[in-house]
């Protein structure tokens, strides 16, 4: 990949996400992977509004998060990015911010994950076949010390293989994919099914039906 191409790709997935309510003002960050030895990633900038970015707001970066290539600043969330890209040899990693992952990630906080399953959906992440499938979704919690979270999320990585993705505590979604294409179907998923959950959870309460119902 090139960084041109990268940062094409970038661009044009920010604009789409940001239409879509997933990238609401400067949040979020996204990255595809250039090159793996040494690892160097093209990211969009910090503080950038997703609906307005432009080619020139992605930056390189070395594995170790430093900026290789452009003029604006790393995300501060640029280790993230690597270490889903170190446990999973991922192509492309998306972090979106939207009202129902972040509804979700506050709901089921405590517990520190939940789980959806019976969804036709589910069929659109990678290596799913069934509907039956159960998707667990773990909630970190958040911390301004990037180093530590990014941590506690490569650990998490490497000792649930199985993961699809990850929230964050009132911040949002981390997925990713092997190319772009499917890091961009796992977050049209994903955000599927948060928004199903969130409506089935509410229409339940406000009809008094049972949740295991």
């Amino acid at each position: 990949m090139t960084f041109s191409g990268a940062a094409e790709q970038l661009v044009e997935t920010s604009r789409d996400f940001y239409r879509r309510g997933w990238l609401l003002g400067t949040s979020g960050n996204l990255s595809v992977v250039l090159d793996r030895n040494p690892v160097t990633i093209a990211i969009t900038a910090s503080s950038v509004d997703k609906g307005l970015i432009t080619g020139d707001q992605i930056v390189e970066v070395g594995a170790d998060g430093r900026l290789l290539h452009g003029a604006g600043k790393p995300s501060a969330e640029t280790l993230l990015h690597l270490a889903v890209v170190r446990t999973r040899g991922a192509g492309a990693v998306l972090h979106t911010h939207s009202l129902y992952s972040t509804t979700l990630s506050d709901l089921h906080s405590r517990d520190g994950r939940f789980f959806i399953e019976g969804y036709e959906m589910l069929k659109g992440l990678s290596g799913v076949t069934t509907h039956e499938h159960r998707e667990w979704v773990p909630i970190l919690e958040n911390s301004q010390d990037l180093q530590a979270l990014s941590g506690k999320a490569e650990n998490l990585l490497l000792q649930n293989p199985e993961l699809h993705g990850f929230l964050i505590h009132r911040h949002g979604l981390y997925t990713w994919g092997r190319d772009m294409a499917e890091a961009r179907r796992h977050v049209e998923i994903f955000e599927f099914l948060f928004e199903a959950t969130v409506m089935s959870h509410s229409l339940r309460r406000t009809h008094g039906v049972a949740e295991n119902s």
